[in-house]
């Protein structure tokens, strides 16, 4: 019996090194405590709010949300390790109605039988559709459950708002190169989980190059440190046999990790933050009269794949709104931009996308035509509607001379400078929409602007200029 028992415990103790020897480094280097967590040290430290929240053990329910590979799931694994409750996965994409109910009847069970709660971890919880969040609400505010929910898509857009409104929510930031580097040079060093096995010298300059290029992601730079490391040992006495044994130095140098990560990929979602918040910089930077500013976070853009139409609409906005008719050739090469870019596509579009973006970022500023139409705006949704002056009335037709439409009109054409004054207005708007601000050519309209309201000023009664 004693030497079936050995059997069965190196047996498992087998299968145990066989599928720890086939997780990826990664994943083997996940934090086990809290205190060996790395990053996200805006929520996590002393006195941070996530900390108090576990060191009180009063954790309610929470949304993790960031880009991948900061540390997200290792941080629900951390809390379920640290938490006296009991801890579920469940990964969104797989997951049914019927699993989440299990769980949560489960979790009634055990509260009810023992006092204890459960954490029900949810990865990619924004593939969860409307219907499949609702069936957490009731449960989640009751305390039965305790949510953790992990999101890679801002969850004030993909989360249904009662269950954000019932949540904690903790944006993950990209760990920095220092983070990155710490990570690295733990792994090198573990023994146990990491590649300390191995005899790796790796000098400063691979391992920042790693950090760099694997852009904040933690899963990458161990990935590709893991591929440089194995693939060099591999190569080794023995052809990789017996590596524990095998103490030949591996050289990790700067060409052995280029050749280990991949090209750096550009953190960039089409439909989500990154979309919004580049656009939002290159117009603010177009605006802001940045043209370093502009043309960087167009190459962002363009680079991370959007869609050059999308671009082409940003950089005409800016110059009708931004720039105006202070520099209205700023419109001109913004209308050619869309129109070439359609034209000839990328790469070259991207030339004419930098000239009118940097045309646009260097011309004079004024926003006085925009203004003038978001006041026009307003005021034709919101006052009551105003009747065209008899005098403006169309008259090309028979039964509008009958009624006298346009009897009183005077063709500017017909008298000195080409300017009569008249009413435009109708009677009930009298008001000022649009104020040129004196910048660029808006100076000349300006002064012309002057001109007519002397003129009006000193206006005599004049005879009658109308014209059929």
């Amino acid at each position: 019996m004693d030497k079936e028992k050995a059997y069965n415990t190196l047996f498992d103790s087998s299968e145990r090194a066989n599928m720890v020897s086939a997780t990826p480094l990664a994943a083997r280097m996940r934090p086990r405590r809290l205190d060996e967590f790395i990053g996200q040290r805006h929520f996590l430290g002393p006195d941070k709010l996530l900390t108090r929240m576990l060191e009180a053990d009063r954790l309610s329910s929470l949304i993790f949300y960031g880009p991948p590979g900061v540390g997200k799931t290792s941080l629900a694994q951390v809390i379920a390790n640290s938490s006296r409750a009991r801890f579920h996965s469940l990964s969104a994409p797989a997951a049914t109605v019927k699993d989440v109910r299990q769980v949560i009847a489960d979790a009634r069970d055990r509260l009810a039988g023992s006092a204890t709660r459960t954490v029900l971890f949810i990865d990619e919880i924004h593939r969860f559709n409307r219907a499949q969040q609702d069936v957490l609400l009731d449960d989640v505010e009751a305390g039965v459950l305790i949510l953790i929910g992990a999101t890679t898509e801002n969850p004030f857009f993909s989360v249904n708002s009662p269950l954000i409104s019932r949540s904690t929510v903790f944006r993950f930031e990209p760990l920095s190169h220092a983070d990155i580097l710490q990570l690295l040079t733990t792994a090198i060093d573990d023994a146990e989980r990491g590649l300390g096995r191995f005899n790796v010298e790796a000098d400063e300059r691979s391992l920042k190059y790693l950090a760099v290029m694997s852009d904040g992601d933690a899963r990458k730079a161990l990935t590709a440190l893991e591929i440089a490391v194995l693939s060099q040992a591999a190569r080794g006495p023995g052809q990789g046999s017996d590596l524990d044994q095998d103490k030949t130095v591996i050289k990790f140098n700067l060409e052995v990790a280029k050749q280990s990560i991949q090209q750096k990929t550009i953190d960039y979602d089409g439909t989500g933050d990154t979309h919004y918040d580049l656009a939002s910089a290159l117009q603010k930077s177009m605006r802001g009269s940045d043209p370093d500013a502009t043309v960087y976070w167009l190459a962002r853009m363009l680079a991370g794949g959007e869609d050059t139409r999308f671009v082409a609409r940003r950089i005409a906005i800016c110059a009708a709104e931004d720039v105006g008719n202070a520099d209205p050739m700023a419109t001109v090469l913004a209308a050619a931009a869309v129109q070439i870019s359609e034209f000839v596509g990328l790469p070259e579009a991207q030339l004419a996308l930098a000239q009118a973006a940097l045309y646009v970022a260097c011309a004079p500023k004024s926003n006085a035509s925009a203004s003038a139409i978001w006041q026009a705006m307003s005021d034709a949704k919101q006052q009551p509607t105003q009747r065209v002056p008899k005098h403006l009335k169309d008259s090309h037709y028979a039964a509008a001379k009958k009624a006298g439409f346009g009897a009183d009109y005077k063709y500017p054409h017909n008298f000195k400078d080409g300017f009569v004054p008249q009413e435009y207005l109708p009677a009930g708007v009298k008001k000022r929409y649009y104020a040129p601000k004196g910048s660029g050519h808006e100076n000349d309209i300006q002064r012309y602007l002057q001109k007519l309201q002397t003129l009006i000023q000193n206006s005599k009664p004049v005879e009658d200029g109308s014209i059929d």
